[in-house]
């Protein structure tokens, strides 16, 4: 097929058309130097879309488990900001009509944040439902840290426009739900729709923080996220808590407690 063909017009041919598997041999078997290693790129790429299929049939793995137990709506939940010193902590819930599979989904530690917000963008317009649950720093501080965070999860389901058959949370225990559900540890990392809901948990809270960056200036919640760096704590030292540090986390506690500037804790104009 081509053998009269110049390697330009090969070039074109694959972009636009692709080559199956008795065209890729026909490339890889070319005596032509330049078309073998077109054919070696086009194998390569075969190879990383096949690799990528698999790691997502293994992420959705625990899906089909439940799926082939009866359960057809099903839930992930994850949450964003269990660590930092400032902000609220997010979680997030996700479902997906059966089959669906994203290429790229991972542990949103493991993306850049520009790839983090492509994929939100990718999640919410394939999502089935999706919803988000906020807990403030004054809860976290009244209630501490993980019921807050089984606040933000429960509140995150309950705003779904579709009620779950069953939830996949990421973590070792279950919060409040309306509905089965399995506690599973490192479930962002093993499981596609807890994966997705992360990814979301995480870019909205990163948007909120950026949000009281420009409410509260001077703390770098922008770059930071609220985590205790030690540009943060610094600034915490320095100006005193804001109204959205966690005063019952170390690090804010200690300079709450010793602090005569209260009027820096007054909202900003700005």
């Amino acid at each position: 097929m081509f053998k009269d063909w110049e390697l330009a017009e090969i070039k074109r041919w694959v972009e636009t058309a692709g080559a199956s598997t008795g065209e890729l041999e026909e490339l890889l078997g070319d005596p032509r130097a330049e078309v073998r290693q077109l054919g070696e790129m086009v194998l390569e790429h075969y190879e990383e879309i096949c690799r990528e299929e698999e790691r997502l049939r293994n992420l959705c793995r625990r899906e089909r488990e439940l799926q082939s137990e009866g359960y057809r709506v099903i839930a992930g939940v994850d949450e964003a900001g269990r660590g930092p010193l400032a902000g609220p902590v997010v979680a997030a819930a996700v479902i997906f009509p059966p089959g669906v599979m994203l290429p790229g989904i991972r542990d949103s530690k493991t993306l850049t944040p520009a790839r983090r917000k492509q994929l939100y963008d990718l999640i919410c317009r394939k999502a089935l439902a999706c919803a988000v649950g906020v807990v403030s720093n004054e809860i976290i501080d009244e209630c501490n840290i993980l019921q807050a965070t089984m606040l933000a999860m429960r509140q995150a389901v309950e705003a779904l426009p579709v009620v779950p058959d069953f939830c996949l949370v990421d973590g070792n225990r279950l919060p409040e739900l309306p509905c089965p559900g399995e506690a599973v540890v490192d479930a962002d990392a093993t499981c596609f729709v807890v994966a997705c809901a992360g990814i979301v948990a995480k870019v909205y809270r990163d948007r909120l923080m950026e949000e009281l960056d420009r409410r509260y200036p001077g703390y770098g919640l922008a770059s930071h996220k609220g985590y205790a760096t030690a540009a943060h704590l610094e600034a915490i030292r320095q100006l005193g808590p804001s109204p959205v540090h966690r005063i019952s986390f170390k690090g804010v506690r200690e300079v709450a407690e010793q602090s005569s500037l209260p009027s820096k804790r007054q909202e900003s104009s700005v």
